[in-house]
């Protein structure tokens, strides 16, 4: 091939081979600074953005199963409350009972002890009643509660697996303190009511197990919800690293291509200039 040719210039040719190679350099380079992501779709690393979409799903799917933990979580915390003023109302209810199981409290003393109890039975009723959440009740099967009464199983990972909390019987509880007045009239009766296999001290008892119950429940959410978070910190940890641009690296690289790309237009530039030196030797 000649080395003067006007047909073929193969000094312009490996110039504007270069030139091209630089400007898709400094485009990927671009769009990684643009994007902050090395791999920003599939065009850039395919098997790479595969695994970062599927790395995405998992993060979303674990966020959802947190916010479903969230939300239970308001349901246990209003139940607990619930359970807890059952509880201490009991207490005082079982001083009453005391009361009333001596026999030297009579006439309008004992009524008044009476009534005392039915009205703080009364408030143990509201308890039960007003032990909702978001249209859920743990404890509420009793007339004038509000919100679904019924075990829940609430999603607790990535995979919908699911954790179930268990109802219990508030009004069975209101049923069994509801004592007639014969049960209180008597002061055997009544010690009768709170000895150690008595009725009033079985409920007491089956409010205690329902309170360690929930306890339980709320910190295996809470202990269940702080690993889910912890899942998600490594997963998008692992996924920056996968597809993340190191900007102060690609920074680095943007200057050189440019400057490149300067040379390589100069370059193109000079041998496109080259077949002109031919009309000087037909002169």
């Amino acid at each position: 091939m000649p080395i003067n040719s006007v047909n073929t210039n193969m000094g312009a040719m490996v110039a504007l081979q270069s030139l091209q190679a630089t400007q898709a350099q400094l485009a990927a380079t671009q769009k990684q600074i643009s994007t902050g992501y090395r791999v920003a779709d599939s065009t850039d690393d395919g098997a790479a953005y595969a695994i970062a979409q599927g790395i995405r799903s998992t993060v979303g799917a674990l966020t959802s199963a947190n916010q479903q933990l969230g939300n239970v979580q308001g349901l246990l915390s209003t139940t607990q409350s619930g359970l807890n003023n059952i509880s201490n109302m009991m207490g005082s209810m079982r001083d009453v009972l005391v009361k009333l199981s001596d026999s030297s409290v009579q006439g309008t003393d004992r009524t008044n002890y009476e009534q005392q109890y039915t009205s703080m039975l009364a408030n143990v009723k509201t308890f039960i009643q007003d032990a909702n959440y978001n249209g859920r009740n743990l404890i509420g099967d009793i007339t004038g509660s509000s919100g679904t009464f019924g075990r829940v199983a609430v999603a607790r990972n990535e995979n919908g697996s699911s954790y179930g909390i268990a109802s219990f019987s508030g009004s069975a509880v209101y049923s069994a303190l509801n004592f007639t007045s014969t049960q209180l009239s008597g002061a055997s009766t009544v010690a009768a009511l709170i000895t150690a296999t008595g009725i009033f001290m079985n409920q007491e008892t089956s409010v205690g197990k329902e309170l360690n119950s929930i306890g339980n429940s709320i910190n295996y959410v809470n202990n269940q919800t702080t690993y889910n978070s912890d899942k998600i910190n490594s997963l998008n940890g692992g996924l920056g690293s996968l597809i993340d641009a190191d900007l102060a690296q690609e920074s680095a690289k943007l200057t050189s291509l440019q400057i490149r790309q300067q040379l390589g237009t100069q370059a193109l530039s000079l041998a496109n200039q080259a077949p002109q030196s031919l009309l000087s030797l037909f002169k």
